[in-house]
Parts: C-alpha cells; sequence; structure tokens
C-alpha cells in the first residue's frame, strides 16, 4: 500500500493539503488507466477536515467502526473515503484491557478498578491511536492509498519515532531472559509468601512489541513517505529545517514539500506596500526552499492561495487544478499539465532507492587510504550547533535539535573506537578506527 502522512508547522494547512493529495490521487489515477480507493484519516476531532472536504464524517462509534479504530468512512468524492482516528475510543479500548489482563495483580495490590464512565482519554493517547489506524489499515485489503493528516511536523517525528523507542524499553525492562525466570515464579512465589506477577502481564508485553514491530514495518515500508507543508515565511523555514533533520534521523522519507497559500505571481510588485512586502517575503522563501529540497530531489510543490480559506468539494478541486510542482530538472514554478499533477506526481512509482536508512547509511571502507571507516549517516536540514553523539557501548546516540536516537552500531564498527565526526554536504559522516585488540590481524 502507498502510504503519504501529511505533516508541517501548525496552522501550515496539513488538513487541506492531506485532502488535496487524496482527491488529486483520485484524479490522475483514470487518466493513467487506474482506479484507486483513497482513504483519508485525520485525528482532528475539530471542524477543519469537514469543512474542507464539504463532507460530514461521522463520530467513532466505541471501539471504532467494525473494529478499526476510526469512525464509519463518508464518501468525500469519487473514489475518496475520509474518516476520524477514534482516539478517545481506542486510549478506553486499550485501558480496558490492560485492566483486564492485570487484574490479578491489581487483585494483590487491593487496587479497585476503573468502571468503564472513568476511562477517560489521558494526554499522549493520540500518537497511539494514530499508530493503531496506520496498522490497521495496512491490514486491510480495502484501499490502494492511504493519506494520514498527522499532527504538527515536531509531534509527528517523535510519534514516528515511538514504536522503535517504546521496543527498545520493552527488550531493556523485559529481557529475553525472561523466558527463564518463568520457571522460577512459583518457587519465588512460595518464598516471598505472595504469588508473583499474573503469566498474562508478559504476555501483554509480548504482545505489545508484536503490535509495534508491525508498526515500525509500515513506518520503514518503501511505500511509506512524508509529505511536508509550510506556508512559505522565515518561521516555517526553520522549523521545516528542524523537522526534516529529525525525520533524516527517524529514516523517514520525504517525497514532497508542499508550499500554502502562495499570492499570485505579480503581488511583490503591488501598489500596496503590506502586499507587497508580504509577497516579496514569501517568494524568497519559496525561491529558498526549492534550492534546499530540490538539491535531494524533493519534489517542491505549491498550493495558491484562493483569496478565501477553502471550503467544500469546489475549492479543494479548484486547488488541486491549479496546483504546480517542480523537480530536478524541471523549471521552478512550472504549471501541472493536468489536474492535480503536482500533488500526486510523487504517489505512484515511488522507490526507497537512496531515500531509506538500509540503503543511504552506508559504511565507507577507508582503511586503505586513511586508516578509518566512515560512517555516513544523511541527515538534511540538520545544524552543526545542535548535533550531538555520544558512543554508548556498541550503539550510537546521534541527537539533532530536539530529537534524539539509538542507533546499533554495525558489526565492523563495534570493533573500533569514534576517532572523529563532521557534518559535509547534509550528512552526518562519523570516522571509526580500529580497535587493535579487536581488530584481525592480517599475516
Amino acid at each position: 500500500m502507498r502510504t503519504v502522512l501529511v505533516t508541517g508547522p501548525g496552522g501550515a494547512g496539513r488538513t487541506t493539503t492531506a485532502a488535496a493529495t487524496a482527491l488529486a490521487a483520485t484524479l490522475a489515477a483514470p487518466r493513467a488507466g487506474r482506479h484507486h480507493r483513497v482513504l483519508l484519516l485525520t485525528a482532528d476531532r475539530g471542524p477543519t477536515p469537514e469543512a474542507v472536504l464539504g463532507t460530514a464524517l461521522p463520530p467513532p462509534p466505541p471501539g471504532g467502526a467494525a473494529g478499526t479504530p476510526w469512525g464509519p468512512p463518508a464518501e468525500a468524492a469519487a473514489g475518496l473515503w475520509a474518516a476520524r482516528i477514534a482516539t478517545g475510543e481506542h486510549f478506553q479500548d486499550r485501558a480496558r484491557d490492560l485492566q483486564d489482563r492485570g487484574a490479578s495483580l491489581f487483585d494483590l495490590l487491593g487496587s479497585t478498578p476503573l468502571d468503564a464512565e472513568e476511562l477517560t482519554e489521558l494526554p499522549g493517547a493520540e500518537p497511539l491511536a494514530v499508530l493503531s489506524a496506520l496498522r490497521a489499515a495496512h491490514e486491510s485489503a480495502d484501499w490502494d492509498l492511504l493519506v494520514v493528516d498527522m499532527p504538527p511536523a515536531h509531534d509527528t517525528v517523535r510519534l514516528l519515532a515511538l514504536p522503535e523507542q517504546l521496543r527498545r524499553y520493552l527488550r531493556r525492562l523485559l529481557p529475553a531472559e525472561r523466558q527463564a525466570a518463568r520457571a522460577l515464579r512459583p518457587m519465588l512465589a512460595q518464598l516471598a509468601g505472595v504469588p508473583m506477577p499474573a503469566q498474562r502481564l508478559y504476555e501483554t508485553a509480548e504482545r505489545w512489541e508484536e503490535e509495534l514491530a508491525a508498526v515500525q514495518r509500515v513506518i520503514e515500508a518503501p511505500g511509506t513517505t512524508v509529505r511536508l507543508v509550510a506556508e512559505p515565511g522565515p518561521l516555517a523555514a526553520e522549523d521545516l529545517r528542524v523537522a526534516r533533520a529529525g525525520l533524516a534521523l527517524q529514516g523517514c522519507r520525504v517525497d514532497a514539500l508542499v508550499a500554502t497559500r502562495l499570492l499570485p505571481d505579480g503581488a511583490d510588485a503591488s501598489p500596496d506596500p503590506w502586499l507587497a512586502g508580504l509577497a516579496a517575503e514569501q517568494n524568497a522563501t519559496y525561491k529558498a526552499l526549492q534550492q534546499d529540497f530540490l538539491v535531494d530531489g524533493v519534489t517542491v510543490c505549491a498550493l495558491p492561495h484562493l483569496g478565501r480559506a477553502p471550503r467544500g468539494h469546489r475549492d479543494l478541486t479548484e486547488l488541486v487544478t491549479r496546483a504546480r510542482s517542480t523537480t530536478i530538472g524541471g523549471p521552478a514554478g512550472a504549471p501541472g499539465i493536468a489536474a492535480g499533477q503536482g500533488l500526486a506526481d510523487e504517489l505512484d512509482g515511488w522507490t526507497a532507492a537512496g531515500h531509506g536508512p538500509e540503503d543511504a547509511w552506508t559504511v565507507e571502507d577507508r582503511l586503505a587510504t586513511d586508516g578509518v571507516l566512515l560512517w555516513r549517516l544523511p541527515l538534511p536540514g540538520a545544524d552543526r550547533d545542535t548535533l550531538d553523539l555520544i558512543r554508548r557501548g556498541d550503539e550510537l546516540i546521534v541527537g539533532a535539535g530536539p530529537f534524539r536516537r539509538v542507533l546499533p552500531l554495525p558489526s565492523a564498527l563495534r570493533r573500533c573506537a569514534v576517532s572523529g565526526a563532521g557534518l559535509r554536504d547534509g550528512a552526518l559522516c562519523v570516522r571509526f578506527t580500529p580497535d587493535p585488540a579487536l581488530w584481525p590481524r592480517t599475516p
């Protein structure tokens, strides 16, 4: 399944862009002799998604619709369905499950179980619901394209990093050796004089591990990409730079940058100084963003300002039709040939070659010339002053601004010591010198 995760700074037009991307796919598919079934998911519980689509989205019933973590999908256009992610219902379902599985432990502690009416949603429930929806959509054969209206960019980076982080915590807190410890629990219970935690708690942890692994496979799948959205301006450009580095650190692939609410050509020459100044600032930022993203092969797409907030199918179709894109080798701001090309040209035929960590995070052998092995980690948008690097055992902890990731070292580098690092051409290059005590000697 092709999956597009749409995110950007708050207020940049993420929901509008997500809806336009989904609609563009339905418009472009028939021209290519295909018919896509597109699902648009949003976690936004406000009025914006319904206003943009011009379609009412039914509220999620308890437990979601037909066992899915989203409400009943509403048909917004031919081939396009939209639904809200059932954040509150997902939290209540998981809380009830955890309470049921841990009943014996809670009895041991003298706890009183919570009633269904008391299970109100807690902060942090939305990321888990979004991840659950990603997994459920990929396990379904009903859709060809999934477009997700994600939270703001920095929250999205942390959300996409969550499965790997939680799996690491589970491995540390409940290591593989716990299998042997299970046989000792009856004896330990007799020695302690109290029963040990129930078996089902360990089974719950294993189930969480399986679910997190499934979600991580979705995030790392070649057909899953992130689409960044921003209204061109100095602050938005800085937000994009930080978010882009965070996404790269997590190995997430960016397929396009969508610049929203672009003022008409020539607005910078308007006799109105307010409009001229705003248009000039917007144009300068847009050109700078084109240079930054195009050099890495990322499509840059522009959505015009309609002079009003897009409302309903007609405005959304106009927005899609007037979208234009720029790619490597193409003229800046070249108009799209057909409706939706600017948003749909990266939806088909996506390949992960050269974009994912499996391909780009390479170890270069420079032993013969420089006596080092070089681990190259592409981090476009990273700032040298905000990079952090720590070697801890067989892991490398890399920080890029507010984001961190613990990377297991490739086997060859575990027998080396870090001898230096530098940021060159948008990539963190870490030098490793072989440890004579561990490195095999040549005869």
